[in-house]
């Protein structure tokens, strides 16, 4: 009963920044803003609603999830509506569409370990959607890893992230049991005879096909200049596989491993290079390839503790800010505390998301819900950290924050996934 009472005043604090936000930014003008008032209580019709089904047919499962995303949106759609309102109109959209797939997880979806069988499928998926930017992609931002079809753009090695998790929790699900050494790999035959000539445990040879899989998305990523998501999909891969083990000293050889490839990436491409020396002293770039996080560190400490006000700072001075750097407008005008609470916002849905690896029964939904949680975590502690100059800068997005409709379609595939673990799993 407290648990409903706690998520019902927490829904009404969401509610309460909704409608000041929208209210605070449609007031900022000479004349009252209409628009913002509409979209704020368009904002909150959604999330009604959506908490309202998800609650009357799954009451079982951990609504904190979707409350807690659906405050990370407030704060990037009123953000975005300050800076460009048509872009503002368009996440709300995509906001509604992502809503959607998340209660369509949750109630079409009946048995998520009945997914662990195509393992295969997601193999080839995964390759094929990290290889497209590679032959066919458009450079953006410096990275070749956009598709353009028409008027749509789509990063496709962000769905592969999706099938690469997948793929990992059926590979690495059964790891050290019987039922793991009866599974057929399609390297069997070709590394068999050298386990056997050094005498090398069954255990590791159920490992070789996922560590080569993983090495060759990362070089995809590298050949498209993405090291955001390259560093991602090195968090998401050593997180579920210490996860699936339990040895520690497998996470040690990974990190080990990408060291020497980081070393040997900054060594053969000069992006490389150039991201690690704006890093170092990004004063002596400003005006040339390191204005973007000089301009977004000049935001943050102008906005000081309690930010300029929203629609009072200059946030259009950042490039790519609404995407990119949306983090460094939002503590410009907010200020640095909702900055931070921005990022205990992300570590307290991160928590609701483990919370939902716990309590699964089997160990593919285990390891999917290891997989996303890790996915989302990390790629906000990268653009925070890149935006804030803690680590390189990357061009990514700021999950459920930044503009972005393929980013908040998989963000929400991937809350769904977890959503309906949590139902299952009491």
């Amino acid at each position: 009963m407290n648990d409903i009472k706690d998520e019902r005043k927490l829904l009404v604090f969401t509610y309460l920044l909704c409608i000041m936000c929208f209210f605070n930014i449609s007031i900022v003008g000479n004349i009252i803003d209409r628009s913002a008032l509409i979209l704020g209580i368009v904002m909150c019709v959604i999330i009604s609603y959506s908490y309202i089904i998800i609650k009357r047919f799954f009451p079982d499962g951990d609504k904190y999830i979707l409350v807690f995303s659906s405050i990370l949106n407030i704060i990037g759609i009123v953000e975005l509506y300050r800076l460009n309102q048509l872009l503002a109109i368009k996440q709300t959209l995509w906001y509604t569409l992502g809503n959607a797939i998340f209660i369509i997880i949750v109630i079409v979806v009946s048995d998520l370990k009945a997914f662990n069988r195509y393992k295969y499928l997601y193999l080839i998926l995964t390759i094929v959607l990290m290889a497209l930017g590679t032959f066919w992609g458009k450079e953006i931002g410096g990275a070749k890893n956009w598709i353009r079809i028409g008027a749509l753009s789509f990063q496709p090695s962000e769905f592969g992230k999706i099938t690469l998790i997948a793929y990992l929790a059926s590979a690495l699900e059964d790891y050290g049991t019987q039922k793991q050494s009866r599974k057929f790999s399609i390297f069997d035959s070709v590394f068999d005879k050298y386990l056997k000539k050094y005498d090398i445990h069954e255990s590791y040879k159920s490992l070789i096909e996922p560590a080569l899989v993983v090495m060759v998305c990362l070089g995809f990523m590298v050949l498209q200049k993405d090291l955001g998501s390259a560093l991602i999909i090195f968090a998401i891969s050593a997180t579920m596989l210490y996860i699936a083990t339990s040895k520690f000293k497998y996470v040690i050889t990974c990190i080990i491993l990408f060291a020497i490839g980081s070393v040997i990436s900054y060594c053969m491409f000069s992006h490389v290079r150039i991201r690690i020396k704006i890093w170092l002293d990004p004063w002596k770039y400003a005006y040339s390839q390191g204005s973007q996080i000089v301009q977004s560190l000049i935001a943050i400490v102008s906005g000081g503790l309690f930010g300029s006000g929203l629609g009072l700072g200059k946030p259009w001075l950042i490039p790519v800010v609404t995407t990119d750097f949306i983090y460094a407008a939002i503590c410009e005008e907010f200020g640095i505390l909702v900055g931070i609470a921005v990022i205990i916002l992300y570590f307290l849905l991160f928590y609701r998301l483990m919370r939902a690896a716990v309590s699964a029964k089997d160990n593919f939904s285990r390891l999917l819900a290891v997989g996303y949680s890790t996915m989302i975590a990390s790629q906000a502690l990268v653009i925070i950290g890149g935006v804030t100059g803690a680590v390189p800068l990357t061009g990514i997005t700021l999950p459920l924050v930044s503009y972005g409709g393929s980013s908040l379609v998989i963000t929400y595939f991937s809350l769904g996934i977890v959503q309906k673990i949590s139902e299952e799993g009491i």
